[in-house]
């Protein structure tokens, strides 16, 4: 009875297709076909944008709570609900942050700021409490999963909070020195920081637009993987990309050029270059 409330008040049951202009904000490009079915969250999740300008308004109470119990509800390895999230108030601590991560102010202004942790020490408590040793925890497959567990929870967390009108950007950059961070918060060994998430209302003095992706035709696969095509659409895409970089006043670069600046060389990880070092320090022999 609940589920079939639940269908007829969320309207799941009235599908339509994805408006062209949806389509158009998210790939850039006039020629991708009205899509269907679809229905309002569809189309929610289309609009997923990063923001990184927030308003000082302080989130409601019992936001923090909401979103928690979205994220909880993502599926998990094996029941291991291997993910730890803190709540980082303090504005010292914030400033920590966001020196490492490369001068990210929005760490700092952001209503709230989250940090997503890969969470084995839980399970090893658990099992040292009666008088177990978990040894399948130091390996790469545990690392593996429970960063995504964390993945999984962390966005169904963001879908939960633009669905009530507040924005997000993640703060992958927190793992440019792990090991700060986690003296930081104090996390136990076979635990990790995995990424920050910042959290509020959006500034619309500095509003972030769309960014469009690469087209389906370079990421799906049918049977077996191609790349037939794929440089002409890659070309393609890049010269959408370009736009919204002019439009958005931000360094102009094709997509190819996004990459080579990204993974060309160790330099550009920043500290994440050492990340296994880092992460072996931290109980994972990754094995």
């Amino acid at each position: 009875m609940i589920r079939a409330q639940w269908c007829a008040s969320s309207g799941e049951n009235s599908m339509t297709a994805i408006p062209s202009e949806s389509l158009w904000r998210r790939y850039g490009d006039a020629t991708e076909k009205t899509l269907s079915p679809s229905n309002a969250i569809v189309e929610s999740l289309l609009a997923h944008r990063s923001v990184r300008h927030y308003l000082p308004t302080r989130v409601p109470p019992g936001t923090l709570e909401a979103i928690v119990a979205a994220a909880q509800s993502a599926a998990t390895s094996s029941n291991l609900q291997s993910l730890s999230v803190i709540n980082v108030e303090s504005p010292q601590r914030r400033r920590r942050f966001a020196e490492i991560a490369g001068g990210q102010q929005h760490i700092v202004e952001a209503p709230l700021f989250l940090v997503w942790v890969a969470d084995l020490s839980r399970a090893k408590r658990q099992a040292q409490r009666h008088g177990a040793e978990l040894a399948a925890i130091d390996y790469l497959e545990s690392l593996l999963f429970s960063s995504i567990d964390v993945a999984m929870a962390a966005q169904n967390a963001v879908v939960a909070l633009e669905a009530l009108g507040l924005s997000s950007v993640y703060i992958g950059a927190l793992r440019n020195d792990i090991a700060a961070v986690s003296d930081e918060l104090q996390l136990p060994q076979n635990s990790f920081p995995v990424f920050g998430l910042c959290v509020g209302y959006e500034d619309p003095a500095n509003r972030t637009e769309i960014k469009p992706r690469l087209p389906q035709a370079t990421v799906v696969h049918h049977e077996v993987y191609s790349t037939a095509n794929e440089d002409v659409l890659v070309d393609e895409y890049s010269v959408r990309l370009q736009a919204f970089y002019r439009e958005q006043k931000l360094p102009i670069l094709s997509w190819p050029e996004l990459v080579l600046k990204r993974l060309q060389h160790a330099a550009t990880l920043g500290g994440r270059a050492n990340l296994a070092g880092q992460l072996r320090e931290r109980g994972f022999s990754l094995d």
